[in-house]
This record gives structure tokens, C-alpha cells and sequence, in this order.
């Protein structure tokens, strides 16, 4: 579900995040790469774009329903992307715990079960709260999906890490999964997804030239790289 969308080529709408993380990759932005896309237009209401075309206006109520028909075309993009491509990386879309819709998702868990991936967890410190947020979202899961998350991200940490370790050695030990990586608050002058945002940025309301967002995204890169266990999350992609 995003407020703001993209064109690719073909004149396909697809969120502005996928865009973006396909930019990123180097590859072409395609609406294989998020084949269902939800435009809000009230709390009750969504515009349906399927295959990056308008396929009409539904009730939140309706798409529920509508959504299982769509499970078995999105397996059908998924498998598609596969065996053209080395690495494929999901994201999830919100909270992989909201347990009222396990059945028939397939933009959390019930995508990586399809997909038979494994789980990279990424909780946001920012906000406050976060080692109930892992615990809880972890414990709420099946055990089925449970077991397939391999490790947790904690993003947009402020402060001295040095107070936060005794935490993460606590929190790992309950979920006996690894901290892979603390990512610190930083700002990045990248598009947002949709309008629940931090601050404003110039490039939400002007376009960006490739050599701005090459500098952004290589900004990215480097604090990832930094504050990440790479080694162990090429391990679990396969590298």
C-alpha cells in the first residue's frame, strides 16, 4: 500500500519504493516487481492496481476477499523473477504479525513461506519500544514461520551503542535468533513511500537527477555496510 506510485516504461504504475530499490540494484523497474499495488483513497477504500493497471476501487472488506484469487498470480510473478535472476529480495509491507491476516497473505510471511526464503527482521528503535516489538512480532508468528526468520536489524538507533548492548545480548537470548546490525539515525535524500514520514525532503516534491540519487543511495550503502553484519546475510542469501 503506498499514496505515491511510479511509471515505469510500459506506462505500469508501481510504488515508488520498489522503483527505487530496483534503481538501486541496477535493473529496470518492472511491475513484476510488486504485481498488487493499493493506492488509499480514504480508511476505507483502496484503488486496485494489479500488474501495474487499474483494475478498479474496492472496500478494504472486499479486496479481503479479493486478495485470495490474487495469491496464486503473485506465486506465478515470484517463480517467473526466479529463474531469471541469481537473487531475489522480498520485503515485507508492515508488520509480519498482524495475525487477524495470516490467511491468504501474501505480502509478510506468507510471501517468504511461498517463497521458501529465508527472514531478515527489521525492527525500528526510533519510535521507542523496540525489544518488545521483536519479541512480540517474533512470538505472535507460527512456529512454522518463526523458524525462518535467521536474524534481526534494528534501525534508526540514536545514541551510544555501547548502552544498547546489554539489551541486545538480553533480547537474543530470548528469541535465540542474532542481532545482525544496529543502523543509526541517519537522513538520506531519497523519495518516501507515502506520506507517514519523519521530515521533509526536497526530492518528494522535485525530481531528483541520476547523479543525486547515485550519491544518496552510495551514502546508503556505506552505513549498511558499516553497521551490518554482511558476512552473515550473504551467508543466508547464499553467497
Amino acid at each position: 500500500m503506498s499514496s505515491k506510485y511510479y511509471e515505469t516504461k510500459e506506462g505500469k504504475k508501481i510504488s515508488t519504493a520498489q522503483a527505487l530499490q530496483a534503481i538501486a540494484a541496477r535493473v529496470e523497474p518492472s511491475e513484476r516487481m510488486n504485481p498488487v499495488l493499493l493506492i488509499p483513497s480514504s480508511h476505507m477504500g483502496s484503488e486496485i492496481i494489479v500488474n501495474g493497471e487499474l483494475k478498479g476501487h474496492m472496500k478494504a472488506i472486499d479486496y479481503y476477499d479479493y486478495k485470495k484469487v490474487l495469491k496464486s498470480e503473485i506465486k506465478k510473478t515470484y517463480d517467473a523473477l526466479e529463474s531469471e535472476n541469481d537473487i531475489v529480495v522480498i520485503e515485507g509491507a508492515g508488520s509480519p504479525a498482524e495475525i487477524n491476516l495470516n490467511d491468504d497473505d501474501f505480502v509478510n510471511m506468507g510471501m517468504a513461506d511461498m517463497a521458501d526464503s529465508n527472514v531478515i527482521l527489521v525492527a525500528d528503535i526510533n519510535r521507542g519500544g523496540v525489544f518488545a516489538s521483536i519479541y512480540g512480532t517474533i512470538m505472535l508468528l507460527p512456529e512454522e514461520w518463526r523458524a525462518s526468520i535467521k536474524g534481526v536489524i534494528i534501525n534508526k538507533f540514536r545514541g551510544d551503542i555501547e548502552l544498547l548492548k546489554p539489551g541486545i545480548a538480553m533480547i537474543e537470548e530470548k528469541i535465540n535468533i542474532p542481532i545482525i546490525g544496529v543502523i543509526p539515525y541517519e537522513t538520506f535524500e531519497l523519495v518516501d513511500e507515502d506520506s507517514i514520514i519523519d521530515y521533509e525532503k526536497a526530492c518528494n516534491t522535485n525530481p531528483q537527477t541520476a547523479d543525486e540519487m547515485e550519491a544518496e543511495l552510495q551514502k546508503l550503502a556505506n552505513v549498511l555496510r558499516e553497521h551490518l553484519d554482511m558476512k552473515f546475510v550473504y551467508s543466508i542469501m547464499g553467497l
